[in-house]
């Protein structure tokens, strides 16, 4: 298995519990470059990957098929951990290497550890409450919504699909009890307020 964990915003001590146990019981550690090596060396010896910060997608593709054959024969066998600046599922290059590990070795089974994003710890560490709607981009058109305290998920959807969204899922009771993850064909007329729904235009 691969598992790809969170590393946080660059600062050792916001490791998590479980990224910190992660580290010390994989089969191997990868890391993508220097800045994540320093976050966990104290806890392994990873691998460092390459991973090209180039415009050349036949280069980045290259480098994604090299390090794929570099994480398979660990996580086949074993655990193998892939470190990753952040959250691994948050504007991070992990999924372009997931899709290209699954292409090659299709057996290879994937999970996620969330890591503190830049986008929480910014607010923290510019000392900025955010307690109203915000918009999070990279530049690009927005194709995604994530939507808190969603109350009436059915209802929420059917708004959305009038404004061009198509796809729906919805996480209610995060990490507590009784967790439970809905997708759009699932989705529950309440919810607990608790509850995250993600949408996005196909």
């Amino acid at each position: 298995m691969l598992i790809g964990v969170g590393l946080g915003p660059g600062d050792r001590e916001l490791l998590t519990l479980k990224a910190v146990r992660l580290l010390h019981s994989a089969d191997r550690v990868f890391v993508p470059g220097k800045m994540a090596l320093e976050l966990v060396k104290e806890h392994c010896a990873p691998m460092v990957l390459e991973f090209p910060m180039v415009n050349d997608e036949n280069v980045i593709r290259q480098a994604l098929e090299r390090n794929a054959d570099l994480i398979a024969p660990v996580a086949i066998e074993g655990t193998a951990v892939l470190g990753i600046l952040g959250d691994p599922n948050f504007y991070s290059t992990f999924s372009r290497q997931c899709e290209v590990l699954k292409e090659k070795y299709p057996q290879v089974e994937v999970a996620v550890e969330p890591g503190i994003s830049s986008i929480t710890a910014f607010a923290s560490r510019a000392h900025i409450p955010v307690n109203s709607g915000v918009l999070v981009t990279d530049g690009s058109e927005h194709e995604c919504l994530v939507l808190l305290k969603v109350r009436t998920p059915r209802e929420k959807m059917a708004e959305l699909r009038t404004c061009g969204y198509s796809e729906f899922h919805l996480v209610e009771r995060m990490y507590l009890e009784n967790e439970k993850v809905y997708h759009q064909d699932e989705m529950p007329e309440r919810c607990d307020y608790m509850s995250v729904m993600f949408a996005r235009r196909a």
